[in-house]
Order: C-alpha cells, then sequence, then structure tokens
C-alpha cells in the first residue's frame, strides 16, 4: 500500500497533478529518510513523529533549504527539484517556511515586515503598504503595524510571520511546529487564527507537529513519520481511532497491545479477549487507559489479567500506571494509586466490548 499522505487531483487543463508531490530520500550518517508525500491543492496535512524521525529534514527539502540524495519536488505540476543537482531556489519556488522563531525583520515594523514580502514580489511601494494593512487587520493586528518585533508578543510575533507568509499568495505553506514556543492560551488562538486563514486562503499546507490537538484543528490529513518512513497516513480521525504503531497511538491516547490470535481468542502475554465475529486477522488491541481498571483478587476470566508495574506518572486526573507484560498504560485516581509501587504486579481488567482489534501495518496505510 502507498505510503502516500493521499493521492493528487488532476488538473484538467493541463494534465498535471494539482498540490504537492514528493519523493525526498535523505542519508545522513546512520539517518536515513525516505518518504513520499502526496498532498492535493488546498490540503492541510499534519505530519507528526517522535523527535528525530526527520520531520524538519523533510519540510526542509521542500523549501528548498536541505539537500537531498535521490528523489523530486513538484508543486501544482511545476518540477521544483528534479535530481539534487537540478534544483529550483529557495526564492523562487512559491513555498513559504514558517518556524517556531517567526524570524521578522528587528529593524522594521509589523507593518514593514509584511509589506517587505510583497515588495520582494514585485508590489508597489503604496500597494505594498495597502496589501500589509489588510493582511494585519485579517491576523487582529490592525492598530500595531507600527510596532517593531522587540514590542510585541511572541503570539502577535506569529500572526506578523504568518501574514507575511500568506500575503504573498504561496503556493504552499510549511509550517515546523510554529506554535511549540507559546504558551497554551496563545498557541490556541494562533492555532484557531492558522485554521481561519488557511481555510478563507485554500492554501495547500503541510504542519510538522507534535501536537494531536493541531492535527485535529488544523488538518483533514495526517502522516505518521518514524525513522525516516511514513508508518501510517490517512484521514485525521481514521489514523488516531486505528492507529497502526505504539507511537501513533500514544499521539491518539490509546494503548495499544501487540498480540496474536488463534482459532479461539487473542492473546498478548496474559491478557486474553475474545475476537468479535467477524474480524479478520486481528493482530493488536486498542483501547484507552480511562477503560482500564485495577481490580482485586487474580485473572477470573477474559480481559483480566496480571501486569508488572515499570513506572507512575502524574496526570491531571490523577495518575497513569504504566505496566509491562504487556505494555499498557491505565489511569486511576489518585487514592487508588496509594501503594502501588514500581515491580509491584497488580491485576487488571478491560471490558472486551472497550477493545478495538487491527491489522499489523504492512508498509504504511491509507
Amino acid at each position: 500500500m502507498s505510503s502516500a499522505v493521499s493521492q493528487g487531483r488532476t488538473d484538467a487543463e493541463s494534465g498535471a497533478a494539482a498540490g504537492l508531490d514528493a519523493r525526498v530520500v535523505v542519508r545522513r550518517g546512520g539517518f536515513a529518510l525516505d518518504a513520499v508525500l502526496q498532498v492535493p491543492a488546498g490540503t492541510v496535512v499534519a505530519l507528526m513523529g517522535p523527535s528525530g524521525a526527520g520531520k524538519s529534514t523533510l519540510l526542509g527539502v521542500l523549501a528548498g533549504l536541505t539537500g537531498f540524495d535521490e528523489g523530486h519536488v513538484r508543486l501544482n505540476g511545476r518540477a521544483l527539484d528534479v535530481s539534487p543537482a537540478r534544483r529550483t531556489p529557495p526564492a523562487s519556488r512559491g513555498v513559504v517556511l514558517l518556524g517556531q522563531d517567526p524570524r521578522l525583520f528587528p529593524h522594521l515594523s509589523a507593518l514593514d515586515n509584511v509589506a517587505f514580502g510583497l515588495r520582494v514580489h514585485g508590489a508597489a511601494k503604496a500597494a505594498a503598504a495597502d496589501g500589509a494593512a489588510q493582511w494585519l487587520r485579517r491576523v487582529g493586528l490592525e492598530g500595531m503595524g507600527g510596532r517593531r518585533p522587540a514590542h510585541l508578543s511572541g503570539g502577535q510575533q506569529q500572526r506578523v510571520a504568518l501574514a507575511r507568509a500568506l500575503a504573498t499568495t504561496p503556493a504552499a505553506i510549511l509550517l515546523d511546529e510554529p506554535l511549540t514556543s507559546l504558551d497554551t492560551e496563545t498557541a490556541g488562538d494562533v492555532r484557531a487564527l492558522l485554521h481561519q486563514q488557511l481555510a478563507a486562503t485554500g492554501t495547500t499546507a503541510v504542519v510538522a507537529t507534535h501536537d494531536a490537538v493541531d492535527a485535529v484543528a488544523l488538518a483533514s490529513r495526517l502522516a505518521v513519520l518514524e525513522d525516516g518512513r511514513v508508518t501510517q497516513s490517512g484521514p485525521v480521525r481514521e489514523v488516531l481511532a486505528f492507529p497502526a504503531t505504539r507511537f501513533a497511538a500514544a499521539v491518539a491516547g490509546l494503548n495499544r497491545v501487540e498480540g496474536r490470535a488463534d482459532a479461539h481468542a487473542w492473546r498478548a502475554a496474559s491478557l486474553v479477549l475474545p475476537v468479535p465475529q467477524g474480524t479478520r486477522h486481528p493482530s493488536a488491541a486498542v483501547f484507552r487507559p480511562s477503560d482500564v481498571r485495577v481490580v482485586d483478587g487474580t485473572p477470573r476470566g477474559a480481559g483480566e489479567w496480571t501486569a508488572r508495574i515499570v513506572r507512575l506518572e502524574q496526570t491531571p486526573a490523577g495518575v497513569r500506571v504504566r505496566t509491562a507484560d504487556p505494555d499498557v498504560a491505565v489511569d486511576v485516581a489518585a487514592e487508588r494509586a496509594a501503594g502501588l509501587a514500581p515491580g509491584d504486579r497488580i491485576t487488571l481488567r478491560v471490558d472486551p466490548a472497550d477493545v478495538r482489534f487491527v491489522d499489523a501495518p504492512v508498509g504504511a496505510q491509507s
């Protein structure tokens, strides 16, 4: 199955695929990135993966800032990169990359920062100033155009950077964890603004993030990148509901337990669950940590098992108990966790009705 995020649509007039179409191979020492990314025009795709998976490297190649060893990059049917030796310079690609640092010119006002991008693209001085003022209004900064970056908050600086990027009508915008350095409230405001403006402008976008909220709030599709490979992709809801890897399950706030099924039941260590009628070749069970209970006594049937406590973690609602044999997270109230310690063996229970079965990933899912 293809590891593409989505299949590009055909432009009826030119016959070229509209949107972003890339295959990127980068080899750096012991790290190798080999990823295929296809984003239909006007679609927002979230790119998630653990640190070191290759998200920033992939975005750097798409923006023309990072070299690659094999592959290609096409945008709306235009070949930006045919090979490592035939590449379009960053300024001529029609692609904007925004990261955690807004990279505003410190000596220019907010208005002049936005106008700068328009001037570079050929707008006259007066037209650029008018356009910049309109964009500052769109991002909620009317009346602040005269302020320099040093006199703007982090969230306001990100708004200026977004206005500068979108004012030039880029063919695609790449966002590399742009909300990470913002406080929770400010990040929520900027996230809502991003959603509004990306939808209003119909901009093709790739958002690299570690936060599932960004994927849910901004994107219609999600690609999971692990160890330089796309391990799962598809609509956000599907990927989060049926995670193909433990990382994807963690993003979705779910347990994903690998096991084996026979003619009678599905098993993982001492956890045994009945397989619903009609289920084909289940190899992993998926369920919420909050659906697991710590119970007294020994296991008494399907859905009850013993496990060893690995560690205890604080959560806003209580304590998360991490166990092994198999690896399962259990959410319990703080008072219920009293007396539990790493190394203890406990009995757990999950209602089989709360469990979904999924197949193990074979390549990427879509």
